[in-house]
C-alpha cells in the first residue's frame, strides 16, 4: 500500500470513529411522502422537495412532452448549440416568477454562486460573508480571490463596520436568504440598506427560500424587495422540483454573466426536460395557491405539537426544522432511532454545521399529511424523552 493511500484509509477510519463519515441511502422509489429505503417504506423527512411537486402528474406530463421535442441531452454548452426554446421560455418564466429584470440557467446551485462570484469580483473587491452560508458561496468568493470576510451569523452591526472600514472599489454583500440548516431567514431589508449606504452588491441565494416564501416567490417577494444592486440565486431542484438553477439580476448584470462565468460558458446546457419540468412548477404554482399554504400549515402543525422541545428546536418559519443535539454520535444514533421506527429524518454533523451542534434536520413537505407529521412530533418527544 502506497502511504498516499494509507493516509487516505487513516483519516477514512478517524471520520468513522468521529462519526463524521457518510453513507449514502439507496432509494428505490420517487421522492414523496414515504419513500422506499432498503425494501422499508419510511416517512421522509429528509428531502428538500417542500412542495412535493419532484412527482407531480403534471410536471412528469412536461418532462415527457420536453423528450420527445428536444431529447435527452442539451448536447453542448448555452453559447455553441445547447440553448434550446424551452431554456429560452423557462428563463423569460423564471423572471417574471421572481419579479427581477432577466434570469440566466445554469446547471446546478453551486455552479450559479461560482459563477456570480467569480464574475463580479476580483482580487481587489472585497466580499462579505455570513458565518453560515452555504459552501458554495464560500468556495466563490475563494476562486474569486477577492478578501473574503466573513461575519458572525446575522451581525448587521459587525458587517456594517467592516463595510466601513472597506476600501475596495467592488464590494459585495453574499448571504443565503433561508439557511439551510437552520431555516431562519435573512434580515434582507436591512442588508440592501448597508449594501445602498456603503454601494455595495446584494447577492442572495434563495434556494430554500423559492417555492416556500413569499407565496412561493420566494424570499425577495417575502419582504417586497427590488433593486439594482441585488443578484439572486434560486435552484429548481428543491421546491421547483425539478433540477438546476437560475441567477436574476438587471438585464446587464445577466448579460455580464453570461459572457464571462466559466460555470457557464464551460458547461454542458442544463438537459431540457429539467427546464421544462421547473417551468411547469412554476406555472402550477402561479395557477394554485394551495400547495404553499398546505406547507405553511404542515411548518405551523409542527411547531405547535413541538413547543416542549424549547432550545432544542430553534426558530424558523420555514420547511427546515432542526432538533439540535450536539454530539455527532448523539444524532447518528437518534436517526438510526427513527429510521426503525419508519421515519427519515437525517442527522446533521460537522463539518456541515458547527462543532456542538449536530441535529436532525426534519425538512417538512406539502407531501405530508397531519398524520405524518403528527406521528413524527409524537416520535420526537418519545426518543429525547
Amino acid at each position: 500500500m502506497t502511504g498516499f493511500l494509507a493516509g487516505v484509509e487513516a483519516q477514512l477510519a478517524t471520520l468513522g470513529r468521529e462519526s463524521l463519515r457518510r453513507e449514502r441511502r439507496v432509494l428505490d422509489s420517487p421522492q414523496a411522502g414515504h419513500v422506499v429505503v432498503g425494501g422499508r417504506m419510511l416517512a421522509n423527512f429528509a428531502s428538500n422537495d417542500y412542495l412535493g411537486l419532484a412527482n407531480h402528474p403534471r410536471l412528469r406530463a412536461a418532462a415527457h412532452a420536453a423528450i420527445e421535442r428536444y431529447g435527452v441531452g442539451s448536447g453542448a454548452s448555452p453559447l455553441v448549440t445547447g440553448h434550446q426554446r424551452i431554456h429560452e421560455q423557462a428563463e423569460e418564466r423564471f423572471a417574471r416568477f421572481c419579479r427581477m429584470p432577466r434570469a440566466l440557467l445554469f446547471g446546478s446551485g453551486y455552479a450559479a454562486n461560482l459563477g456570480i462570484l467569480t464574475t463580479l469580483a476580483d482580487r481587489h473587491a472585497d466580499i462579505f460573508s455570513d458565518r453560515l452560508n452555504h459552501a458554495c458561496l464560500n468556495d466563490g468568493a475563494l476562486l474569486s480571490r477577492a478578501r473574503h470576510v466573513r461575519y458572525p451569523h446575522g451581525d448587521l452591526e459587525r458587517l456594517g463596520e467592516a463595510l466601513a472600514h472597506s476600501k475596495a472599489p467592488t464590494r459585495i454583500v453574499a448571504t443565503d436568504a433561508v439557511f439551510s440548516m437552520d431555516g431562519d431567514v435573512a434580515a434582507l431589508p436591512e442588508l440592501l440598506a448597508l449594501c445602498e449606504r456603503h454601494d455595495a452588491w446584494l447577492v442572495v441565494d434563495d434556494a430554500h427560500g423559492i417555492g416556500v416564501l413569499g407565496g412561493g416567490r420566494g424570499t425577495l417577494a417575502h419582504f417586497g424587495l427590488a433593486s439594482e444592486r441585488i443578484v439572486y440565486m434560486a435552484t429548481l431542484g428543491k421546491a421547483l422540483g425539478s433540477h438546476g438553477a437560475f441567477v436574476a439580476a438587471a438585464p446587464s448584470v445577466i448579460e455580464w454573466i453570461l459572457q464571462r462565468a466559466r460555470t457557464y460558458i464551460f458547461s454542458t446546457a442544463l438537459p431540457a426536460v429539467s427546464a421544462a419540468a421547473a417551468h411547469e412548477a412554476v406555472v402550477l404554482l402561479e395557477e394554485d395557491g394551495t400547495l404553499v399554504a398546505t406547507l405553511h400549515d404542515r411548518i405551523a402543525q409542527f411547531r405547535a405539537a413541538t413547543q416542549a422541545l424549547g432550545a432544542r428546536r430553534p426558530s424558523s418559519p420555514t420547511a427546515i426544522q432542526p432538533v439540535i443535539l450536539g454530539a455527532a454520535d448523539a444524532a447518528l444514533d437518534a436517526s438510526r432511532w427513527f429510521a426503525e421506527r419508519g421515519f427519515l429524518v437525517p442527522a446533521i454533523r460537522p463539518p456541515t454545521v458547527p462543532a456542538g451542534t449536530s441535529r436532525l434536520r426534519v425538512s417538512l413537505s406539502a407531501a405530508h399529511t397531519h398524520a405524518d407529521v403528527r406521528s413524527l412530533a409524537g416520535a420526537l418527544q418519545d426518543c429525547l424523552a
